[in-house]
């Protein structure tokens, strides 16, 4: 930041004001937002927390006036230092957007061009908003890379964002939201999709970007831990209105509201813990490999390999649930492809109920299908969204061979989507028409539509807000008391480890490099990788 800009700023100085603000649906006027009002302050980290669809994002775009056409701004000002932003022309917002208000997204891969080169994204707004060029230019994008922490700024300049890491990727945002030194930063839950490790790098970046350039920061969030590590100020957001606010300190403390109470008891119990397990194996895996070939030249020859799963040893008991824990990248999901035969098996063994099924070919494999299921992360990119969800249900018990009649069939839909919590009525509708957690309720029933004993659940709610999550966990372990199903848990987020794994094993470039009970492992962790993970996790006791 120039000198001229961080002396004009002052700790607590009003950056920019959001007075009285209401949305509504263009075409039917239901109200979105109704009588929003926040005051982004100098040297201050100001968290919005609430549920999907409760206003948040709708918030910062109206802020930022782009709003889509189905939406309307029906009163309100947003101003900043003395400029009523509604009042502006659009080539005036054009200068006002990146230049003295910028914004970071949710998900850095889908938000940055995948055939533009990094340093060239970076350098594009500065282009728009400076006088930069050439290698002037260049230097400035590489100072605001090394100023977010991206190793050999020079040198990931020309990189392409698949070329970087989700950690890297975020930084790259950062340094581009930055780049010219706005007085204003927008970070709509720039965290979601990380690992703890980089959460906490990014978060400790975002943190002392804002004391150092006495930066006022909106950030969008609905994690409660990281509310409490970053932020000086609190609102809670339902339905479109702000219903409360509060230094983070008094709130954590001494919530007012009901509904802010109920965020904060939604999260995980940290203090107890479930017994682990001394059931018989129902799956074992020994010394289990998978390796990608490295090809190189002409001929496509194999010169190295990729190690994604190394020798990885495990067993799943009966009625349990097996936590596997780690980074991304740490081969966890190809450990999960590999046990449901959807990844060839370089070398090891996979046994379920004693007999090995890896490598067994489609055919030999199918029966198994039905004792071993999969929920995946996005329960949204694993629906087809042409299909009902009672066509979507159904897939599995007809492609299965289950043998029921029709009618047979629809009762079997009409009880499990009761079971999950939905009412039989959304059988004739589409998925576009859920929620995340509904989505993902469906995705549970669509597993258990065909009996399974194992069900591989792949970051099943690492998307999911905070309350939402709380329910599909607890809806999880019912249906396991229930039915004594067994769960190979693949996740990132050790905060829910306790109130639903029996045993957890840390994974690390490919082997378990710590495993045994949940108790064990998140109160007495032995490897420094799992100390490195659990103090990197956000926590409301720090």
């Amino acid at each position: 930041m120039t000198a001229a800009r961080s002396n004009s700023l002052k700790k607590g100085d009003v950056c920019l004001s959001i007075q009285d603000l209401s949305v509504t649906l263009a075409e039917d006027g239901s109200s979105i937002l109704e009588n929003v009002n926040i005051d982004l302050h100098a040297g201050e980290v100001f968290a919005l927390v609430g549920e999907s669809g409760s206003g948040k994002s709708v918030t910062s775009m109206a802020a930022m006036r782009l709003l889509p056409d189905a939406l309307k701004i029906t009163s309100g000002k947003v101003d900043i230092a003395g400029q009523d932003l509604f009042s502006l022309p659009e080539s005036r917002m054009l200068e006002v957007r990146g230049r003295r208000v910028a914004m970071i997204f949710q998900n850095a891969m889908t938000a940055l061009n995948p055939v533009q080169t990094v340093g060239n994204q970076v350098a594009e707004t500065l282009r728009l908003h400076t006088q930069l060029r050439g290698q002037a230019l260049r230097q400035r994008v590489e100072g605001a890379f090394a100023e977010v922490g991206i190793p050999n700024p020079s040198q990931r300049f020309d990189f392409y964002p698949h070329q970087l890491s989700g950690g890297q990727q975020q930084r790259v945002m950062i340094a581009m939201a930055l780049a010219c030194e706005p007085e204003v930063l927008i970070a709509d839950e720039p965290t979601t999709a990380l690992d703890v490790t980089i959460q906490e790098q990014v978060l400790e970046l975002i943190r002392e970007l804002t004391h150092s350039r006495q930066l006022a920061v909106l950030l969008i969030t609905h994690d409660m831990g990281v509310v409490n590590n970053v932020a000086d100020r609190v609102g809670v957001m339902y339905r479109g209105k702000i219903i409360e606010k509060a230094e983070v300190e008094a709130f954590f403390h001494n919530p007012q509201h009901e509904y802010s109470k109920r965020l904060i008891d939604a999260l995980p119990d940290l203090r107890h813990f479930r017994d682990a397990s001394s059931t018989v194996p129902l799956l074992e895996v020994g010394d289990m490999a998978i390796h990608f070939p490295i090809r190189k030249g002409l001929l496509q020859r194999a010169v190295d390999y990729t190690r994604a799963v190394d020798g990885v040893s495990l067993e799943i008991g009966r009625g349990e649930t097996y936590a596997l824990v780690g980074e991304s990248g740490s081969g966890k999901s190809t450990l999960g492809r590999g046990i449901l035969n959807l990844e060839e098996v370089t070398s090891g063994v996979v046994r379920f109920r004693g007999e090995t099924i890896q490598n067994i070919g489609r055919s030999a494999m199918l029966p198994y299908r039905k004792q071993i299921q999969v929920i995946f992360q996005n329960p949204f990119s694993s629906m087809n969204p042409r299909l009902t969800v009672g066509e979507i249900i159904a897939e599995g018990m007809i492609s299965l061979k289950m043998g029921l009649s029709p009618q047979e069939q629809n009762e079997r839909i009409d009880a499990l989507l009761e079971r999950v919590q939905m009412t039989p009525e959304c059988r004739v509708r589409y998925p576009h028409e859920f929620s995340g957690g509904q989505l993902q309720r469906i995705a549970i029933a669509r597993a258990l539509a065909v009996d399974p004993e194992l069900i591989v659940c792949d970051e099943p709610t690492s998307a999911l807000d905070v309350s939402i999550r709380a329910e599909v966990l607890e809806l999880l372990a019912e249906l396991q008391r229930e039915f004594g199903l067994s769960y190979l848990f693949i996740t990132h987020d050790l905060s829910i480890i306790p109130g639903i794994a029996h045993r957890v094993g840390v994974m690390q470039n490919g082997k378990i490099v710590e495993q045994g009970s949940a108790n064990q492992i998140l109160t007495n962790p032995q490897h420094p990788y799992t100390q490195a993970l659990l103090a990197s996790v956000p926590r409301l006791d720090d």
